[in-house]
């Protein structure tokens, strides 16, 4: 009842944080870190793998569609695999701050970091989504017409490595906001 007072009056900067709480933030912090592995990773496989061939008239004459056809594909790859590499080195200091809750400059290095990836991310998502929004509905005023009638299988592939990429940006969101908010908690303890 007395922290409740407090509460009320405005002291909530003085009630004390226990000292085990960002251990939590710091384990959902690995998992998550865990689960943008997959996503990148799963995002980067598939748009690598990304082909189709369609016969034309005759068998020898086909045409081909991969996805280094397209310099947005490309970028969206590399930009995975960048991202899902950063975040096999982060995973030990995540550990760190599992064991360490109390580790300030490295939890300020990787929001940095995670904020540069996810800027690095967001790029390399949203190029190729444009890229696949082409492809799904072309562009009449400059008489692109949409390909996925013809290339099915490959916008599929497109489309899907997407959802590993933005799962990946929806992943660095909460890191960053979790390492912020186990800044301020910290922040608290001092004061």
């Amino acid at each position: 009842m007395a922290k409740a007072g407090r509460l009320e009056e405005g002291d909530a900067s003085k009630v004390p944080v226990p000292v085990g709480s960002n251990k939590g933030i710091s384990v959902i912090d690995l998992i998550l870190r865990l689960v943008g592995i997959a996503g990148t990773l799963g995002a980067a496989i598939a748009m690598g793998t990304n082909e189709q061939t369609l016969p034309f008239f005759t068998r020898f004459v086909s045409f081909n569609a991969q996805y280094d056809d397209f310099r947005s594909f490309r970028l969206f790859v590399v930009v995975n695999a960048i991202v899902c590499a950063y975040f096999v080195l982060t995973i030990p200091l995540s550990i760190v701050h599992i064991m360490r809750s109390a580790a300030r400059g490295s939890r300020i290095l990787l929001i940095i970091l995670d904020t540069i990836m996810l800027a690095l991310l967001t790029a390399g998502a949203s190029a190729a989504a444009s890229i696949v929004y082409l492809a799904h509905n072309g562009n009449s005023s400059t008489n692109w017409l949409p390909v996925c009638q013809q290339y099915g299988d490959f916008c599929q592939g497109a489309s899907g490595s997407l959802i590993g990429s933005f799962g990946g940006i929806v992943v660095l969101i909460l890191a960053i906001l979790l390492g912020a908010m186990a800044l301020s908690r910290q922040a608290k303890r001092v004061l």
